[in-house]
């Protein structure tokens, strides 16, 4: 397996994280964002999108980083982590929508923005990523895992780098207890690995 990935990026991380948690090797291939590598001829021949992560297995390509986490997890993980039950799923399918909606336009857009000095509204990115916390930690206050199953799915995979890394973008986590828990509970999971600002 090949890995398009950029180590900052937290979209990145959730494949990393994952394959590393189910025991999966890959090869990571660093595509430089800052030099513009994703939107030259050579990438968009592997993405049209222009977009990291791409996860290649043979010949199966896989692009977008909630994609990859189902991919894995349907070939190479236990059934626990996307569960084959109706129910489930759908509940893990609504977090992963949440993980590249609300997360991605709160608590990501933050940090971006922090990080890379990219012009945003940084009144309304807060307020987003304010109210997405409080979200994540309601369900967290009642929940042990995001999909009210009783061991991780992808759906934890898939929020939890940008919950995580909120305090890159401005976010304190300190009024966020549950969500603090949970975040421990996830680095405490076999095979967990950080990444720079997760350590």
């Amino acid at each position: 397996m090949k890995l398009y990935d950029l180590t900052l990026s937290g979209n990145c991380y959730k494949a990393r994280l994952f394959l590393s948690l189910i025991g999966q090797a890959a090869e990571v291939v660093p595509v430089n964002l800052l030099k513009g590598e994703h939107k030259q001829p050579p990438f968009l021949a592997i993405n049209p999108r222009g977009q990291i992560p791409v996860l290649e297995d043979g010949d199966v390509r896989v692009i977008d980083s909630q994609a990859i986490l189902v991919y894995l997890a349907r070939r190479y993980a236990d059934e626990a982590w996307f569960a084959s039950d109706a129910q489930t799923q759908a509940r893990i399918v609504g977090w992963l929508s949440f993980a590249a909606n609300e997360m991605q336009h709160g608590p990501a857009t933050a940090r971006v923005a922090r990080l890379f000095g990219r012009p945003i509204d940084e009144a309304l990115t807060s307020e987003r990523a304010l109210a997405v916390m409080q979200l994540l930690e309601q369900q967290l206050v009642e929940h042990t895992w995001l999909a009210e199953t009783a061991v991780p799915t992808i759906a934890d995979i898939a929020v939890y780098p940008y919950a995580a890394l909120a305090p890159e973008g401005g976010i304190d986590l300190a009024p966020y207890p549950a969500v603090r828990a949970w975040c421990s509970r996830i680095r405490e999971l076999p095979g967990y690995v950080g990444m720079p600002g997760l350590e």
